[in-house]
This record gives structure tokens, sequence and C-alpha cells, in this order.
């Protein structure tokens, strides 16, 4: 418990009550006073010695009285006098005390609580009883939405996001490294991927604007009940990781978009170069230049269509025929072929797999 939450209310209140008033803790000493000059000392009197007496006791001129863990109390509020409006005091004093403490113990416990489940650092059992401790809504529905910068980022950075989002109740937002900042967001039922891209994208668009950081952002699914939290966690980072492999020019990356990318990223590299082995047997990929994987990419984005990709490219009909005849010659595969096409496809998305991603066997 900050002592700083303490002195903030024992200041406020210091002229209303008119007489010295503080706070004590477990080691009989003095942590907050409208005195700025007893803060340090230590009194004769314990908050388990107040607690033995009855919750409140007069002693030395003045009257305390304890509050924090009902079995166990940790602090005694202590206000001048040993007369009932010292005793009034002291309980409304404590009342005012209790309640900050309370908040501040509930917010520090369910940002770690939230954190320590996104990053499976609790076990299952253990969730669901101290979600109902922390009154979590185990109901709501969530999604992780990971910022990650090029750089490692400051304090102000992690502030920033903070403030996008100040419903401390639904959304908590959790610095997991020094690049890496996770977002858990409630959404409401019918929130679709576009909506969460949307979102997504203001946070990227403001942190741009306070930096020259490169940011991307990757969006895992949503999910009902807080122990799901570590799986949306665990897909945000696949969309960040796939994207950097298939999709570069994207800053917003959703794991419900990446499609048979992320079938990809999860073969093992032996299993990848054995498919490429066997669909270019009648040639190698590397064979095809710069100028025919580029055609090749242009036909894929018009659907296949001789007619539409040879406008797009400006080149007459029958160049794009010759050239889609030299890669079938080439590689076996014929993309005006519908099944041919979805091969041709799925190899240079392994091929490109392969080429920028570690070796996993």
């Amino acid at each position: 418990m900050s002592n700083r939450l303490f002195q903030g209310i024992v200041h406020q209140m210091k002229d209303s009550v008119g007489r010295t008033i503080g706070v004590i803790d477990e080691n009989s000493t003095v942590i907050a006073c409208s005195e700025l000059g007893k803060i340090g000392e230590v009194v004769g009197v314990t908050p388990a010695a107040v607690f033995s007496a009855g919750q409140s006791l007069a002693a030395g001129g003045f009257t305390y009285r304890c509050f924090g863990s009902p079995v166990q109390p940790e602090y005694a509020v202590f206000v001048e006098g040993a007369d009932a409006l010292a005793e009034k005091y002291a309980a409304i004093i404590v009342i005012s005390l209790s309640s900050v403490k309370q908040y501040y113990d509930e917010k520090y416990d369910r940002g770690n609580f939230i954190k320590n489940v996104m990053l499976d650092n609790i076990l299952p059992g253990d969730i669901y009883l101290k979600a109902r401790e922390l009154h979590f809504n185990n109901e709501a529905l969530r999604c992780v939405v990971l910022i990650r910068l090029e750089e490692a980022c400051d304090a102000s950075v992690f502030d920033l996001v903070q403030s996008l989002f100040p419903d401390k109740n639904k959304d908590f937002v959790i610095n997991v490294n020094e690049t890496d900042i996770a977002i858990i967001k409630e959404v409401s039922a019918g929130t679709e991927s576009r909506d969460l891209e949307k979102l997504a994208r203001s946070i990227v668009d403001t942190l741009s604007s306070e930096t020259t950081v490169a940011i991307v952002a990757g969006i895992g699914t949503v999910i009902k009940g807080i122990r799901d939290l570590s799986r949306s966690f665990k897909e945000s980072q696949v969309a960040l990781e796939v994207g950097k492999v298939f999709d570069t020019e994207k800053t917003i990356v959703s794991y419900e978009n990446l499609g048979i990318a992320r079938l990809i990223y999860q073969l093992p590299s032996t299993l990848c170069e054995m498919f490429l082995r066997e669909v270019f047997k009648r040639g190698s990929i590397e064979t095809l230049d710069h100028e025919t994987l580029f055609t090749i990419q242009k036909f894929f984005e018009n659907n296949l269509n001789v007619s539409e990709t040879s406008r797009k490219l400006f080149v007459h009909r029958n160049t794009l025929v010759y050239r889609l005849e030299k890669i079938r010659k080439l590689t076996g595969l014929d993309l005006r072929e519908f099944d041919d096409a979805i091969v041709f496809k799925v190899a240079l998305m392994v091929k490109k797999y392969i080429d920028t991603s570690p070796i996993k066997y």
C-alpha cells in the first residue's frame, strides 16, 4: 500500500478535523500525519494492540482505531484527544482510508492477476477462485491486442496507451516487455474482426503520432471466460510473427484473417522442404526470374483472369499466355488450372516461410 495515498487523505482532512491526525503501520511507525515532522516517529501503540482492545484504544493523548485485514489489521489511525469526538473522527477517517486501501489493493491485484492469467503463470484451478475474489465478470467477452514497437519503449508510451482505455474495471493494459504492450479489451457480443482492426488502427495511429518508432499490432480472437485469455494472447503473438513473414506491408494483423499462412507457420521446416521438392520436381523455383514471379503475383491477384491480368500489366494477352506457358514448362504446373494454381500459391508461401524463418524440426 502506498503511504502517499494515506498522506493525501490525511492532508485533505486536517483542516476539517482541526486536530493532529495520522496513520501508523504494524511496526508502530507513523507513515502519514497532518504534522509532517511526526512522520517516521515510532509510537508505543501497535495496530494489533488496538485490535486486541476492541478495534479502538486511547493512549498517550491520542485515540487509535485500527483497519486493514479483519484478522490481523496492518494499520491504525490516530486522532489527537481521548474524547467522544476524537473517537468519531477516528471512525470516519478509518472508513475513508479503508475504502482507498481496498480500491488500491483491488486495482493492483486485478492487474497482476490478469497478467498472470494471460502469461499462463497461474494454475487453472486457481483462476476461477481468484476471479471470484476480485469480482471479475467471467462471462464477459474479451480480446487481446498486442502492440509491438520496433525499439524499446519508455514509460510515456505505456502511459499513453493506458490513457486510451480509462475504464480500469473492464480494460487492462499490460506491459509485457520492453517492446510489447498487451491490451485486454472487453468487447460486446457481435464484435467482428474489422471492428477490432479499427480499434488497433486507432491505437497504432495515436502512438505513431507520438513516436518515430515503427509499430505493429496483432489481434487475437474474442474469447469468453478469463481462462482463455492466454490463448487470445498467444494468437496475437502468432499474428505478429506470421505477419512478419507473409504480410510485411501490414501494420495490423488479425489471427482470424491469417488463412493458410497460419497452417504453414506451424509446419516443421523439413516437411516444408519435402513439399517444395515434390511440387517443383520438374524444375526449380529459383529458375523463375523476378519478372515472372511478378506476373504470377498479379495473375493470382486478378483471380486467374488472363484478360484482366494482361490489362493490369499493360501487356498483350498473348504475351501473358506465353509467360504462363513458360511457367508450365518449367514447373509442370498450369496456373490457368485452379488446382495447379492452388498448389503453386501454397508453394510460394512455403518458400517464403523457409527463407525468412528459423529452422524448425
